[in-house]
């Protein structure tokens, strides 16, 4: 997660912990791309799952998440990484569970991040997440 911290606060230049349309836009130029800011909006709405027009950490990490455990070898990789998460073999994550491993795995994650994160995550709002 390190990883992912560190891309997001370069592509967040102004340090205010999300990620807006123009500082999208300027990454997208320093790499070869040439949008226009109705493309950069698009894309922004796309990954800006609670519609604040601004892309924060867990938006950012879901879909890094998402890209990185396409394929099929990946998916038994992040099947048993889920195992590892399910402490108590429930077959589901609940929030003390993510705060747990979190807070053992990230130096610097904050309460409200895990808290946005498993948000994010628990997509039927049952209060646990599963591997679905």
């Amino acid at each position: 997660f390190a990883e992912f911290r560190e891309a997001f606060s370069a592509i967040d230049q102004d340090g205010d912990g999300v990620i807006r349309s123009k500082e999208l836009g300027k990454l997208m130029r320093a790499m070869g791309e040439n949008p226009t800011e109705q493309e950069v909006e698009e894309i922004v709405v796309q990954l800006d799952l609670d519609g604040d027009g601004t892309i924060d950490f867990p938006e950012f990490l879901n879909v890094m998440v998402k890209r990185l455990f396409a394929s099929e070898d990946q998916n038994e990789w992040l099947r048993s990484a889920f195992r590892a998460f399910d402490m108590d073999g429930s077959g589901y994550i609940s929030l003390p569970e993510l705060e747990h491993v979190m807070t053992e795995m990230c130096d610097n994650i904050t309460d409200d991040e895990i808290k946005e994160m498993f948000d994010l995550f628990d997509v039927n709002k049952d209060g646990r997440l599963s591997f679905q």
